[in-house]
């Protein structure tokens, strides 16, 4: 190879970097903030009343479902910390910052952590929701999981010092993940860490039964189990959804057609294979269904697929609005925000669902993907002291993985040396835990008040 060829090369793959200069940048990032920084919660300037929060996040939805979105988020601190990745974003903006910025989750809280299916029909576990996602900083995502860990174990029950011990141990994983994959070869760093040994790699063993359960649980959660639970055969011979209202109703056929007619631009944004694949699958319904505590009131379709005989397949349409931190980043809306999530997760995700793309439904932007995918998950609020701190060990060696597709490991490795971060970090935690308290009295009062209107959904059984 020519010199000319060679100097192409380099340009279009990067100036290679001696890996020790690159630890070096990150200890060099101690002198913009150090670790002692972290540990203060700095709350925005101008941080709105907590029932002026709610009703701005609410607006765009559908109004019917805003009560019971209030409602949700009325359940507990964590609950109401599940629905204001916002009003935590403006708080953390107003805090500390590295500079170094990372394609965030945005939302990593512990209930944002779960099983799904992998293409081969492995159980992963993974980051699995990507609605805020966008560049920013890494800390901002460390920050708000370790803060869920604290309000998760509050809510079941488990000690002050075990919250702590929580807490401290997602960042300790974290920091310490970082630290393993920095001294992995490139490629064996980006497709670490996902199935059930990752388990033992972070001495979260505690967790074996946890995990056992709820793979054994979402190896039956799929397309085939959802249709035999919500389908019926009409007498026409067509499936068709049975409606549960509030929580799955039927649509008209204008929005039923406009459903269906998005299809088409949604295959163009699979990979070729996977628009011969999808091809192959005719359409038998659209219906529309409740999903989440951030998410409800968005607008969100399940259409109905089939396939080869009897074989179903379900696939969700779910509307993408812009980021929640986009304000507080000075980002502008992106182009497509369904482009924009399933980007996104794309590039943090280890495995991502093979037909995950976007469209547009009447002028609203939607991602497109599996309901069901052999979905499980561990709920951290059930969570014993022992297995809420082994989940977070889980927990923040998943997000280093993910971040680590995006910044330079040896960098992050080279900031965060010193278990001084884990003390700093934990608590940040415990305060934001005791401010989200105070946000959820207030939300509380405010509904008592009748500031807010809220549905209460009564349990099942």
């Amino acid at each position: 190879m020519g010199e000319r060829a060679r100097a192409r090369v380099a340009v279009a793959l990067g100036t290679w970097v001696e890996p020790e200069q690159v630890y070096a940048e990150g200890r060099a990032l101690l002198d913009v903030a150090d670790h002692q920084a972290h540990r203060k919660v700095v709350l925005a300037e101008r941080r709105p009343a907590v029932a002026d929060f709610v009703r701005a996040s609410n607006e765009g939805r559908v109004p019917d479902l805003v009560p019971l979105r209030v409602g949700r988020m009325l359940a507990s601190p964590f609950a109401f910390f599940r629905g204001s990745a916002g009003l935590m974003a403006a708080d953390l903006a107003a805090g500390p910052c590295t500079g170094v910025h990372a394609q965030l989750c945005g939302d990593a809280h512990a209930a944002n952590f779960g099983l799904y299916g992998a293409a081969d029909g492995q159980i992963v576990m993974d980051i699995n929701d990507f609605d805020e996602t966008l560049p920013g900083p890494w800390e901002w995502d460390l920050k708000r999981l370790a803060t869920s860990l604290v309000l998760a174990g509050r809510e079941g029950g488990v000690s002050a010092k075990g919250c702590r011990d929580a807490a401290e141990d997602v960042v300790r994983s974290y920091r310490k993940t970082i630290d393993h994959l920095a001294e992995m070869p490139f490629l064996d760093s980006w497709t670490a860490l996902g199935d059930e040994s990752v388990l033992g790699k972070v001495r979260a063993e505690e967790l074996l039964d946890d995990f056992a359960k709820a793979a054994k649980k979402a190896r039956k959660n799929t397309s085939a189990r959802v249709a035999a639970r919500w389908t019926q055969k009409g007498d026409d011979q067509r499936w068709r959804f049975v409606t549960d209202p509030p929580v799955m109703t039927k649509v008209d056929d204008a929005v039923a057609d406009a459903v269906v007619g998005a299809l088409p631009e949604y295959v163009d944004t699979l990979r070729e294979s996977r628009r011969n694949l999808i091809m192959r699958y005719g359409v038998s319904d659209v219906a529309f269904r409740v999903v989440g505590t951030g998410s409800v009131g968005l607008r969100n379709y399940l259409v109905l697929l089939h396939g080869n005989g009897d074989e179903a397949l379900v696939l969700q349409v779910k509307e993408a609005r812009p980021s929640a931190l986009a304000g507080h980043l000075g980002v502008g809306p992106a182009k497509h925000e369904g482009k924009r999530i399933v980007h996104g997760a794309r590039l943090v995700q280890a495995e991502s669902d093979i037909l995950l793309g976007w469209t547009t439904v009447q002028g609203r932007d939607y991602i497109v993907r599996q309901f069901r995918n052999r979905k499980g998950e561990i709920d951290a609020t059930t969570l014993d002291r022992d297995h809420l701190d082994d989940y977070g060990r889980l927990a923040g060696a998943l997000l280093a993985r993910a971040h680590t597709r995006s910044v330079d490991p040896r960098l992050l490795a080279g900031y965060c040396e010193g278990d001084d971060l884990d003390e700093a970090f934990a608590d940040y935690a415990i305060d934001y835990a005791d401010q989200t308290e105070a946000d959820h009295a207030d939300l509380v009062a405010a509904v008592a008040a009748g500031r807010l209107s809220a549905v209460i959904e009564q349990p099942v059984g």
